[in-house]
């Protein structure tokens, strides 16, 4: 996937001034990891009098097969012949409208401390992007961009220029250029506009999308003609989604023709009162359920295995009553995340002597991760085949041994209580299984007798009384340690 964003300068405004504007530097080619594969920027030109910043985006093809949206795991969305074949890797789509979400997070809030000035002004702007898919065609192109003060060029792509009779694809090369509009502007047009006129978005829409798209669509949305076509076509065409942001858009043009405050219009209900009301994510919960586990434990050194991007690392990290703390990936690419959320580059002496993060596999023994007191396994174990789970239950209780064990996992009954999660689907597209609270307790018993271990249940988030709770966990303490604790008592 390809784009090009372009600008004129003079010699009191250098057009490498959008340098500034988009936080990256016209000397450098720059590479990013993104959801679904590495964007990289770069500049074919950068001169007092033009400069042109070009976004690229390599597909993971991979982990948007793994990640995609549709029944069971990897349905990738608009699979003509199977979801591995398919313009995901060429074509510009929602992947590429996160990318740009992604690279130029400041510049879409208009954000420029080095340029405010700039940042705020009007550009003349050229955007190219040589391979969109628009359900509807170039008309549908023009009507959706020449209301926001762009002129618009969109050249249909020919399904096989050595066959012209077989007529034109969905593709369009598309060229948008105006002077009236600021760069913010038109990146947050990008960011809703390709995937509406793509029409299939690569993961699962749940109702944060509408924030989004508010957000995005701020100043422009609410007045646009083809407001509910982009609002239907941006949250996959699930109505309740169409009609709360339907909604509150409305809730907007109203506050402007009255020239008032959207909370002074929508207020029902007292702010103090919604805040009251919106619950902690499962996610904190989770990693505050684990923590207080680990305090109970008495653990000093902590495996963190499977641990991801490092989000309950850094957590640990925050105590100091952990005095070392390994995180486990099989994934590279989680662990190279992983070091920049910790900032390992430029952490100090001190912190650094308490951290490791170590590439391995879980499903195979490794001197490393023995002699610890806790291991962590927190939201691993769904990830892996069911076969595979009895080589992870000797690598970590048969050969590593910590002391204490704690093992996270989602609760396959309290599903129907997600209103965004379709039934009969797992929670994420990556997870193999999901079990009952039946199942994990059936499966935790026999791994704590099978390996010398007491084992204790917790729930995780709110304990419905008919399900249970989102997560369940189980606490295993190994036996040797249990005696010494019932002795000194």
């Amino acid at each position: 996937m390809f784009l090009t964003i372009s600008t004129r300068g003079t010699a009191a405004h250098p057009a490498t001034d959008l340098g500034f504007l988009l936080h990256k530097h016209p000397d450098k080619a720059q590479t990013f990891s993104t959801s679904y594969g590495t964007a990289h920027v770069l500049y074919p030109e950068a001169d007092a009098e033009r400069c042109t910043a070009a976004l690229l985006l390599e597909v993971d093809t991979v982990a948007l097969v793994r990640r995609g949206k549709g029944k069971g795991r990897g349905g990738a969305p608009d699979a003509a012949l199977a979801q591995y074949v398919n313009d995901r890797p060429y074509a510009a789509s929602s992947l590429l409208a996160v990318a740009l979400s992604a690279v130029f997070s400041s510049a879409l809030r208009g954000v420029c401390n080095a340029r405010p000035e700039r940042a705020a002004a009007p550009l003349p702007l050229r955007i190219e992007v040589p391979a969109l898919p628009a359900r509807g065609g170039p008309a549908l192109v023009r009507r959706l961009f020449e209301p926001l003060g762009w002129a618009v060029t969109a050249e249909p792509v020919a399904l096989d220029t050595e066959f012209p009779q077989w007529g034109d694809s969905r593709y369009v090369r598309l060229v948008l250029e105006s002077e009236a509009l600021t760069l913010a502007e038109a990146l947050r047009h990008l960011y809703v506009l390709l995937p509406v006129l793509d029409d299939a978005k690569h993961y699962w829409v749940s109702s944060d999308e509408v924030d989004k798209l508010l957000r995005a669509g701020e100043g422009w949305l609410p007045t646009h003609p083809e407001q509910k076509l982009i609002t239907s076509r941006y949250l996959s065409r699930r109505w309740s989604l169409t009609r709360q942001a339907m909604e509150r858009l409305e809730l907007v043009r109203l506050a402007e023709a009255d020239d008032s405050e959207v909370e002074s219009i929508d207020n029902a209900v007292e702010e103090e009162t919604e805040a009251e009301q919106k619950p902690a994510p499962l996610a904190v919960l989770r990693r505050e359920a684990i923590l207080a586990a680990l305090h109970a434990s008495g653990a000093a050194r902590v495996l963190d295995l499977g641990c991801g991007q490092g989000q309950l690392v850094q957590e640990l990290l925050r105590d100091v009553r952990f005095t070392e703390v390994v995180g486990v990936d099989v994934s590279v690419r989680a662990l190279t995340i992983a070091s920049r959320r910790l900032k390992l580059d430029r952490m100090g002496e001190r912190q650094a002597s308490r951290v490791q993060l170590l590439q391995g596999s879980l499903a195979y023994t490794d001197k490393r991760l023995k002699g610890y007191d806790a291991a962590v396994l927190s939201e691993v174990i769904e990830h892996l085949d069911l076969p595979r789970l009895p080589a992870l239950e000797y690598a970590v209780f048969g050969h590593a041994r910590p002391r204490t064990v704690l093992v996270t996992t989602p609760n396959v009954e309290y599903n129907v209580r997600w209103e965004t999660l379709p039934a009969g689907h797992v929670r994420h597209g990556d997870h193999r299984f999901e079990w009952t609270r039946e199942e994990f307790r059936a499966w935790a018993g026999t791994v704590a007798e099978r390996h010398g271990y007491e084992v204790v249940f917790h729930p995780v988030g709110p304990d419905d009384p008919e399900v249970g709770p989102p997560t369940q966990m189980a606490v295993f303490h190994r036996h040797d340690d249990t005696r010494k604790e019932l002795k000194a008592a």
